[in-house]
């Protein structure tokens, strides 16, 4: 894969979980104040799933650049 795709992934990897930390925060927050609207107690699940797909990509990333550098060498 392309070397700037994937650091963009790992950027926006990185911004999402700061998104989703920061969501966390103001539920609990307005938790502590009574109950909270349900767009704010949903809030956090869009940068959850988008954390999960950029995870896990992340996470096999390694192993296709090996499977990758298997296939293209040639065999003896």
């Amino acid at each position: 894969m392309n070397t700037s795709l994937n650091n963009g992934i790992r950027q926006a990897h990185r911004w999402l979980s700061i998104a989703f930390t920061l969501s966390v925060i103001a539920n609990f927050i307005a938790r502590a104040q009574g109950e909270p609207t349900a767009w704010l107690t949903y809030a956090p699940l869009l940068p959850l799933a988008l954390l999960l797909l950029s995870g896990l990509y992340l996470f096999v990333l390694p192993y296709l650049n090996k499977w990758r550098t298997r296939k293209a060498q040639p065999a003896v």
